[in-house]
């Protein structure tokens, strides 16, 4: 277990660097080494999951075998480690579909940028380091823009382009964060951080607080809230479905970022600044659930409407995290494995939908299509499962959500936003399924006839079976989630396993 931490970073970028010199012996091999590492990712960081969750420790590599706060760490938790066991998970069915539909032959580095996506998302979850925060954000970012470009669809390089650009302002907000926390801090490690805030003096705690604020800017541009989501419905829909799947895990990056980097260092210990950042992620969520809803019933083009229901998922994990209760971190994370799995699915049988139909407008009639019963079941068990309804995880997921916010204040908002909100969009799904698969004509000839493969299915499949399983084994995960929602709110374990407190005092 000494040099777990590290092994999820080193995986893909190793993979990444291989499939492009081994570039010149054919396609497959590079198809042959990408599903390699994701499986060796895989099986790392399952296997480091049950050992985190069995011994609830927290692992610490110091990078250059520097003691922190001074040296680079990466940090290896309960928390951590889920998200980068759900990214493993999530990208091996993104790619057996891109593989089975042969999407990644449309673009030859297509393999390599998706390796490069994965380091650039396990660093982000594994690092201590606010600064390598950063750094990762850019890697990630970086990967995406020509992932987001990948193959050729009417839409992609001006939706590519505004992605682009809100990201690049992002970018700058968070050095203006990082420069001005650093300023007066005089450090940059997360929980060494915490430690300096709780000892902050009167005078520099209103430029703490903004830095704060600006930096949950960042992290709200990246999970996509309230008034900085436009760009995701663009984007996700205009991409290909291996990658739009893939980025069901981008808005999740910056939710992990507001509950590890505020959670910690703006926690119980604070001062003054204890959850002060709170408020505003919770009525931001509000607005964002409701906006989201409404661009749910608006859309008129199936992939934009998943687009949205990622936007609304993003919004009941921000309301959550508003609620700011253990019992509802708890619930956000079941519902962030929950809306992560399923969303990507989503994308999958709404590409599945568009070659079968030849359109994936709502409002063009076209004929019933040879594959339309296997087709409509797959949208019906995502439909289902994506709006909340029971017996599938999402309803499970909203219920502890809901319960928690039963001792809110605004307990009245909060259960009325979020319940009409899943009416909506279970009106919104049936609606659309109406369009797709009922009202048809005789008069319109497809353009192509599509065969729905085995092993497409079977990618769809892998990513839909994590809403059965995480309700047959609801008790052993809801015990997990809440252990480590009891873990956020008590940082004090996290804080002196980094940082020796001690010797900072010296």
């Amino acid at each position: 277990m000494t040099h777990t931490p590290i092994i999820p970073l080193l995986i893909p970028l190793i993979a990444a660097f291989l499939i492009l010199i081994t570039k010149r012996y054919g396609f497959k091999v590079g198809q042959t080494i990408s599903l390699l590492s994701i499986i060796a990712l895989i099986l790392v960081s399952v296997f480091a999951l049950i050992d985190i969750t069995s011994t609830e420790e927290v692992l610490v590599y110091k990078l250059g075998n520097w003691e922190a706060p001074f040296g680079i760490v990466l940090v290896l938790d309960s928390l951590s480690i889920l998200m980068v066991s759900i990214t493993s998970l999530l990208a091996f069915g993104a790619l057996w579909y891109a593989i089975s539909e042969k999407i990644d032959k449309e673009g030859v580095h297509f393999h390599s940028l998706f390796q490069l996506q994965i380091f650039g998302l396990n660093g982000a979850f594994l690092t201590g380091d606010i600064f390598n925060l950063f750094v990762f954000f850019e890697i990630l970012l970086l990967a995406s823009y020509s992932l987001l470009l990948h193959g050729k669809a009417q839409g992609r390089t001006k939706a590519g382009l505004h992605y682009v650009i809100i990201n690049l302002i992002g970018s700058t907000l968070f050095l203006f964060a990082v420069g001005t926390l650093y300023g007066v801090l005089g450090t940059l490690n997360i929980a060494d951080m915490a430690y300096k805030v709780s000892l902050l003096d009167s005078e520099n705690i209103s430029v703490v607080a903004a830095a704060g604020l600006l930096l949950l800017v960042v992290f709200g541009l990246k999970s996509a809230m309230f008034p900085l989501y436009l760009w995701l419905p663009s984007a996700y829909g205009k991409t290909s479905a291996p990658v739009a799947a893939l980025f069901a895990i981008m808005t999740k990056v910056g939710l992990y970022a507001i509950i590890r980097v505020h959670g910690t260092i703006f926690g119980e210990n604070a001062g003054e600044l204890a959850y002060y950042y709170i408020p505003w992620v919770l009525n931001i969520g509000l607005i964002t659930l409701a906006l989201a809803t409404f661009g749910v019933l608006a859309s008129k083009e199936i992939r934009n409407q998943v687009a949205y229901l990622v936007l609304t998922s993003v919004s009941i994990l921000l309301i959550a995290i508003g609620i700011n209760s253990q019992d509802a971190l708890g619930g956000a994370i079941y519902y962030m494995i929950h809306s992560t799995f399923l969303a990507a699915g989503f994308f999958l049988v709404a590409d599945v939908i568009i070659k079968a139909r030849t359109t994936g407008y709502f409002d063009k009639q076209m004929p019933i299509f040879k594959e339309a019963i296997i087709i409509g079941s797959l949208f019906f068990m995502f439909a289902v499962a994506v709006a909340g309804l029971p017996p599938l995880s999402g309803f499970f997921g909203k219920i502890m959500i809901l319960s928690a916010s039963l001792e809110h204040t605004h307990t009245a908002i909060i259960l009325s936003t979020v319940l009409i909100s899943s009416l909506l969009i279970i009106i919104a799904l049936s609606k659309s399924g109406s369009a797709i698969f009922y009202d048809t004509t005789l008069e319109v000839e497809p353009l192509d006839e599509y065969k729905l493969s085995k092993s497409t299915l079977a990618s769809i499949f892998f990513l839909f079976l994590f809403a059965p399983l995480l309700v047959i084994f609801a008790n052993p995960i809801t015990e997990f989630t809440n252990t480590i929602a009891s873990n956020l709110f008590d940082t004090s374990k996290y804080i002196t396993t980094v940082i020796n407190i001690e010797e900072v005092i010296k």
